[in-house]
């Protein structure tokens, strides 16, 4: 089975890359190395980069997909992405770098959308871009 996780911070991150620049992806790698070889949950990574940021929101949206399922077998993005920003909001900030408000809900829209493809589609996602 895929990991809706890795797949959507990947995918995010690809969309991310133009104004992020090329590193990004490999911080993505990176905070997905972290996430594979801890033993704790992880909800939120301990934070080092704008990939640590994305991995951590991939990780809680997953987790948010797959609540809902339990009473909706097809959540929709929207109703995924109000449960996601209504866990960040609640949670104060998610960890990352600083980032303007805007800067901040484009990189939490991309990650969620990038996500929710991941879980509905698997490996056979249409191509976000």
């Amino acid at each position: 089975m895929t990991d809706p996780i890795a797949t959507g911070a990947r995918a995010a991150a690809n969309r991310l890359t133009a104004p992020n620049g090329p590193a990004l992806a490999a911080e993505v790698e990176a905070a997905l190395h972290v996430r594979a070889t801890t033993s704790r949950p992880v909800q939120y990574i301990d934070p080092v980069s704008l990939g640590a940021l994305i991995v951590s929101i991939a990780g809680l949206t997953w987790t948010v997909y797959r609540d809902l399922r339990k009473t909706t077998p097809a959540p929709s993005p929207e109703v995924v992405a109000r449960h996601v920003r209504v866990r960040l909001d609640r949670d104060s900030r998610p960890p990352g770098p600083e980032l303007d408000a805007a800067d901040r809900d484009q990189v939490i829209e991309i990650v969620i959308e990038e996500t929710v493809r991941s879980a509905e589609y698997g490996d056979s996602a249409p191509d976000g871009n």
